[in-house]
């Protein structure tokens, strides 16, 4: 486990891009304007020991969409495409079936929205 400098453990945060701009930097934390919800790293740590290979199947951006990348960057900004959500869902929900996580439903709900609405999810790690 990742614990921050006052001691707490580490979190990942995940929201909705309201109105994506392509080859603009999403490098400044804002967690507020994305109205993330926050995941503990314990979880997100388990995903990727357990599912590595389902994860970095996923297309995303690592900060700007002219960088792709696979799966999550643990601790930089990640950017999940609508067409990648489904996927990214679908491993989250097998994940949580034995982790049985409120959070990782939460962030079910969040990824489910999105794609919903056709926006991209951004991921701030830790």
């Amino acid at each position: 486990m990742i614990f921050t400098g006052d001691g707490s453990l580490a979190r990942h945060e995940f929201g909705i891009i309201d109105s994506f701009e392509e080859n603009k930097w999403y490098d400044t934390y804002e967690p507020d304007k994305y109205n993330c919800i926050s995941v503990d790293d314990y979880f997100i740590e388990e995903i990727i020991a357990r599912y590595y290979k389902e994860l970095t199947a996923i297309k995303t951006y690592f900060v700007i969409s002219t960088q792709i990348g696979k799966g999550l960057d643990e601790a930089g900004v990640t950017i999940i495409p609508p067409e990648s959500l489904g996927q990214f869902r679908d491993l989250i929900i097998k994940a949580n079936s034995h982790l049985k996580s409120n959070e990782l439903q939460i962030l079910i709900k969040i990824i489910s929205e999105a794609i919903g609405e056709n926006k991209h999810l951004i991921h701030f790690g830790i």
